[in-house]
């Protein structure tokens, strides 16, 4: 497994089960920086492409990982030191559940590309199946543990299967977390809807919504999907 290299960084990620992919990309890119965080949380890091990303794209000072697989731990810990804000960049082992005991703080900004296939599914690869499977952390105990790690004040971001989109807000809504962004994304003009990028408050707004292609046929992107990702892939 080849490193993925980025303009500004490089991910080993041979080690761990999910590797790069559009949908974290994505979310690393999309993701708002507007209330200036200063407290930044992935929750499942994997690789640890969503903290490097968010690294590169401002300066909060804390930018804390949380993943449970040993492997993708260590990867994660490799790529953070690898990369130009090593000091910045840290990567709990730890489960959701075991962290919440021990962190008191709470984050400005938090951002997790969960599992979610919700079908069983079986590509003979453990590791892998976990990662893609949301029994291994179940929208329920993300949505809440969110709910208790997040500032008043704060923002969080997600992707999700646009199939699920309903669920997850119903959810989040029973814990106090609202909509503020929803962006609807398609591969090209006229595939389905595959995935839901989500951003979340505590403040009961009207959300901003829209529609992301990410291409126009294969191999030429759409203006919106190379101005979103070009700081970050090498040929945009």
């Amino acid at each position: 497994m080849k490193p993925f290299k980025f303009k500004q960084f490089t991910i080993h990620q041979d080690r761990c089960a999910m590797q790069i992919g559009t949908d974290g990309v994505l979310l690393g890119a999309w993701t708002s920086l507007a209330n200036h965080p200063d407290a930044i949380l992935d929750i499942g890091a994997g690789t640890g492409l969503l903290a490097l990303m968010l690294a590169q794209r401002c300066g909060a000072n804390t930018i804390d990982a949380l993943e449970i697989d040993e492997d993708a731990y260590e990867q994660c810990v490799g790529n953070f030191e690898n990369s130009p804000w090593g000091d910045r960049l840290f990567c709990y082992h730890a489960g959701l559940d075991e962290f919440m005991n021990d962190i008191e703080e709470q984050y400005d900004l938090i951002i997790s590309n969960p599992p979610f296939y919700t079908e069983d599914v079986t590509s003979g690869n453990f590791a892998r199946d976990t990662a893609r499977q949301n029994q291994s952390l179940p929208f329920e105990e993300l949505i809440k543990s969110v709910s208790m790690l997040l500032k008043p004040s704060g923002f969080f971001s997600t992707i999700i299967p646009f199939k699920t989109e309903g669920r997850f807000i119903s959810l989040a809504a029973q814990k106090g977390l609202f909509p503020e962004r929803i962006t609807r994304v398609k591969g090209n003009p006229s595939s389905e809807i595959k995935r839901s990028l989500l951003e979340f408050s505590f403040n009961k707004n009207k959300a901003f919504e829209d529609e992301l292609i990410i291409e126009i046929e294969r191999h030429q992107y759409t203006p919106k999907y190379t101005e979103l990702t070009k700081s970050f892939y090498l040929k945009m």
